[in-house]
């Protein structure tokens, strides 16, 4: 019989200093892909375009993952991965608030500028995320991950939340000058905050941890984890159940605009709706989850699956709401399909940090940087085809058609996903019995 592993010893104040990583990592992204957003199009006048092709940029560079999560397994510590990729996202961040004011004078050097910072975003965020992900894979015990999923991606949130309405509040009045100092200060403020959060965090984990044999290439780890059958499953799952999460991203505030003829606040106040969904369905995810510890197959079925058939169901009722217009129960709808989205999203995460952690250990950042590259690649797409396949179909046919369709797309994809998680669960049963029968 094998020898047991050793048990991952986080507790609860090591997971939470984990979630204010998240938070910090959340807040700097904000600036980037939300903040910047407006400031481009609305102070600056730039097309709406050039945000939305960076921000595709910076998951486009996510793709390499893999090569991060393997730098941190060979180098056998988390951390300095953690702490160097919340560096790179700040300075990242700060090159392009830097760009912005060089778009007149200087519109070469502004779009060179601005393409650097993009993609020492996409960097930092995939450099500190997936080491992160590995960490908590190897740091939280089984029966906790669902719960710490839930616990660090809410506070995420929060970070999102807590930075913007801070920057919102300091940016009055708007000037470049006001940007650079509110930018930095959060910048700066998320990475002494990761590096006081992240201070001998991972000496439990790495006593804990097995040293690999030899070295591994990339090549070689790669292969071991397509090798098997539930991570190549599991791959193609994040594929499709994230590109039908971020699908709706887009077109959420312009279908409530054009087919529920709500004014600009109206819509806003819909994301507001949706966000209390997820959260809700995040922590209903989080104590669920550790309620079913040790039970990784039916966690599979009952919350995953349950967050993806439960979001397509979401997506057909706004699919009907969409023919039917006015008087249709939008906002109760957006807030069941937010609930969903929250039960899925704690879940999936809950469940990759499961199939990670069960591993050798000497390849848990390699498995998290595939999964991670697969969800950036979902969300680049995501995006992009819900907005180009709403426009197309307004074309070819009346607005609330062209929305039916793209929301019936993604409750397909739901639906798929929905079946691959069912399908992972089972032959995860079939390994663990074998195991227990070893």
């Amino acid at each position: 019989m094998a020898r047991p592993k050793a048990t991952p010893g986080f507790g609860w104040l090591s997971i939470a200093r984990l979630g204010l990583v998240q938070a910090s990592i959340g807040a700097i992204v904000m600036l980037a892909t939300s903040l910047l957003n407006r400031v481009m199009v609305v102070e600056y006048g730039m097309a709406a375009a050039v945000p939305a092709g960076l921000v595709a940029l910076h998951y486009a560079v996510q793709l390499a993952r893999p090569v991060w999560g393997h730098g941190s397994d060979r180098g056998h510590a988390r951390t300095p991965w953690i702490i160097g990729g919340v560096a790179v996202l700040g300075l990242g961040a700060m090159l392009a608030v830097c760009a912005l004011p060089l778009g007149e004078a200087q519109p070469l050097a502004a779009n060179v500028v601005l393409l650097l910072g993009f993609i020492l975003i996409g960097g930092g965020v995939g450099a500190a995320g997936t080491s992160l992900l590995a960490l908590l894979a190897a740091g939280v015990a089984p029966q906790r991950r669902a719960a710490a999923a839930a616990l660090t991606w809410i506070m995420m949130v929060m970070g999102i939340v807590i930075s913007a309405g801070t920057a919102g509040a300091l940016l009055a009045p708007f000037s470049w000058g006001r940007l650079v100092e509110v930018s930095g200060s959060i910048a700066l403020a998320a990475l002494v905050l990761t590096v006081l959060a992240t201070f001998r965090l991972e000496r439990g984990v790495q006593a804990a941890t097995p040293e690999p044999t030899r070295e591994t290439s990339l090549g070689d780890a790669l292969r071991a984890v397509f090798a098997e059958t539930a991570a190549r499953r599991f791959t193609v799952f994040v594929f499709l159940s994230m590109l039908a999460y971020s699908m709706q991203d887009l077109i959420l505030e312009p279908f409530a605009g054009i087919v529920f003829r709500m004014s600009p606040a109206q819509s806003t106040s819909l994301s507001a709706v949706q966000h209390s969904g997820v959260l809700l369905g995040m922590i209903v995810a989080g104590v669920g989850g550790s309620a079913l510890a040790g039970r990784a197959a039916g966690e599979l079925r009952g919350w995953i699956a349950a967050g993806c058939v439960g979001s397509a169901l979401a997506l057909a009722g706004l699919a009907v709401g969409a023919g039917v217009g006015p008087g249709w129960p939008l906002a109760a709808n957006i807030a069941v399909l937010g609930f969903a989205n929250g039960v899925f999203a704690v879940s999936a995460i809950g469940a990759m940090m499961s199939l990670a952690g069960s591993g050798s250990g000497a390849d848990t950042g390699v498995r998290m940087g595939v999964w991670g590259a697969a969800q950036g690649i979902a969300f680049g797409l995501g995006g992009l085809a819900g907005a180009i396949g709403v426009d197309l179909a307004r074309h070819a046919e009346s607005d609330g058609r062209a929305f039916q369709s793209i929301f019936a797309i993604e409750a397909m994809l739901f639906m798929a996903a929905a079946v691959m998680a069912a399908r992972i669960a089972r032959h995860g049963a079939a390994m663990t019995f074998r195991e227990v029968e070893a």
